[in-house]
């Protein structure tokens, strides 16, 4: 199938696979090729839909997004994924739907557009760099940054240089300064997104008494894909309705 053209999709972007696949299952979605993109791709009340996943980190985000809307003609470019609590009290798996993504290296600040319900709060902090010093992370606190993530300004300077809207959904996975992520286990996944097996196993003959810490970042990371994927499923629904 090839929608390279067809007016009225709504792309979808992930940064990696395990955020991908609870969308896949909430929509329907099917493996599909545009040129040498591999996509998932299906309809749902008269729209076109087509997800991607970009790898982690800005560079990538914006490579890989670029690539996708020279290849697909978009109505909306919808971000979906996982996201850092900037505090250690925010609930695993709450919904952050940002006002503003920021920046971090240039301090430009977009603003999603609305899409479904729910009500914006905040501001998200795109960065490559893991953040875990209490006094950073306090300073971004006071700024009104509510969240961490890899790839949401990047995709949106992309977007917004096509005039193409663009919103968010992410969940909170994990929490920056509640000692459960730090430099060893931050790099222990492949830059697009897959776990890098052999370090993991390596990182886990080294710290067995971290194994049930692995473990719950594992369940935090699944049920904030999981929140992320049926808030935007929800929206596309919600505007696919007559």
């Amino acid at each position: 199938m090839d929608n390279s053209r067809k007016p009225g999709v709504i792309a979808f972007v992930c940064a990696m696979p395990m955020e991908l696949r609870p969308l896949v299952r909430k929509l329907s979605l099917h493996k599909s090729q545009i040129g040498d993109l591999r996509v998932r791709a299906g309809t749902l009340g008269g729209h076109q839909l087509v997800a991607i996943v970009t790898g982690m980190g800005t560079q990538l985000a914006k490579t890989e997004t670029g690539r996708f809307l020279d290849a697909v003609g978009v109505q909306r470019v919808v971000v979906v994924g996982i996201t850092g609590a900037v505090d250690n009290t925010t609930p695993i798996g709450t919904l952050v739907l940002p006002e503003v993504v920021v920046d971090s290296v240039s301090g430009v600040e977009y603003r999603p557009a609305p899409f479904g319900g729910g009500s914006p709060h905040g501001k998200m902090w795109t960065t490559d760099l893991l953040l875990t010093d209490t006094d950073e992370v306090a300073g971004l606190r006071a700024r009104g940054v509510v969240s961490f993530d890899m790839e949401t300004a990047a995709v949106a300077e992309v977007c917004e240089g096509r005039g193409i809207p663009w919103s968010v959904f992410r969940a909170i996975s994990d929490r920056a300064t509640d000692g459960s992520i730090d430099e060893e286990i931050f790099h222990l996944s492949h830059r697009d997104g897959t776990p890098n097996g052999p370090a993991v196993a390596r990182y886990l003959l080294r710290h067995p008494a971290r194994i049930p810490r692995m473990v719950r970042l594992g369940r935090g990371a699944t049920r904030a894909a999981e929140t992320a994927a049926a808030a935007a499923a929800a929206a596309v629904r919600a505007c696919s309705q007559p």
